[in-house]
């Protein structure tokens, strides 16, 4: 499955995903994903995220599907963008600080050795430490081993990484990396949408 981000400067396609996971992600003989789409202003991109499965990220994934599905992301900005690392983005308050999950509190990492950072368009929950996700994830710009085993990896990008590009290019506040000009993702599509 996936989802779509439709951002101010065009759209992002994420597939999320959890094959090579420890567990087994099959269902019924097939790999279930949801395609997410995520459009900007500028454009849109795709990331797609493995769902229904038994999956080492299954309840990540369950947040992150129930906040894309029940407008938790619209309107919020790409608050930190560092230019070769990554862009970050998921607190409704714009200020970094904030966010929760579908819970109300913070949940447990869910790693797997097969799962890193190693190209441009990976999807990962942001933390502030151990066993600290809630809603914030970033989408890196290059590969970054040093995130493996810290960072959750969920999805990866899989079109759009021209409106990525563009993400990437803003001028930012060389203290902060917040974006000199706001950009949000004004809403969120997800594809086989399973709380439909």
């Amino acid at each position: 499955q996936a989802v779509t981000l439709h951002t101010d400067l065009g759209e992002i396609k994420i597939e999320l995903f959890c094959e090579r996971s420890p567990k087994s992600c099959e269902v019924r003989g097939y790999r279930k994903y949801i395609k997410a789409f995520i459009s900007s202003l500028l454009s849109t991109f795709c990331v797609v995220i493995a769902t229904s499965c038994n999956c080492c990220s299954n309840i990540l994934l369950q947040n992150f599907l129930a906040l894309c599905a029940s407008g938790f992301y619209n309107d919020c900005t790409f608050h930190r963008n560092i230019k070769g690392f990554m862009v970050q983005t998921g607190d409704p308050t714009g200020s970094g600080k904030g966010g929760t999950s579908i819970w109300g509190r913070k949940f447990e990492d869910e790693f797997s050795e097969h799962l890193k950072h190693n190209v441009r368009g990976v999807v990962s929950m942001a933390n502030n430490g151990p066993n600290t996700n809630g809603s914030q994830f970033f989408i890196t710009y290059a590969k970054q081993p040093h995130l493996d085993m810290k960072y959750t990896v969920f999805g990866k990008v899989i079109d759009g990484l021209e409106t990525l590009d563009e993400i990437e290019k803003l001028p930012v506040n060389e203290k902060t990396f917040r974006p000199l000009t706001e950009t949000r993702i004004k809403d969120v599509t997800v594809h086989a949408n399973p709380f439909a």
